[in-house]
């Protein structure tokens, strides 16, 4: 392959990975009910394929957010690792999502992009 056809690759795949993640970390983050950490109602159980699903895509995203976040590839690196941390079920994952929203760039971004969508910002309790 040559370099300009090298150059393609990269080029298609960073404007395929930046469509991409912000379609779906937006999406993500918007539908999250305003109260998601502060309410103690937690979702019923679903089905152990369910799960499984959810976790490949959420590890998935993380894996995407991170390649985001190398200098030069244009994307929401971080916004799409949260997000695929939501759709994830490990322990911690409360206390991990709330550290990275409490920063106040992530913070910033989230709330705008509810705010565009209608949507009021995310309740984050206090530090403890």
């Amino acid at each position: 392959m040559t370099a300009m056809g090298k150059i393609a690759v990269v080029a298609v795949f960073s404007v395929v990975s930046l469509v991409l993640s912000l379609l779906l970390s937006g999406r993500m983050l918007v539908r999250l009910p305003a109260d998601y950490f502060t309410s103690r109602l937690r979702p019923p159980p679903t089905s152990l394929w369910a799960k499984v699903g959810w976790n490949l895509l959420g590890g998935a995203l993380v894996i995407v957010g991170i390649a985001l976040s190398i200098p030069g590839i244009p994307g929401q690196g971080v916004l799409t690792i949260l997000a695929g941390l939501i759709l994830m079920d490990f322990p911690g994952k409360r206390r991990l999502l709330l550290a990275a929203l409490r920063r106040g760039p992530v913070r910033a971004v989230v709330d705008r992009l509810r705010a565009r969508r209608g949507r009021p910002p995310l309740e984050i309790p206090p530090d403890p």
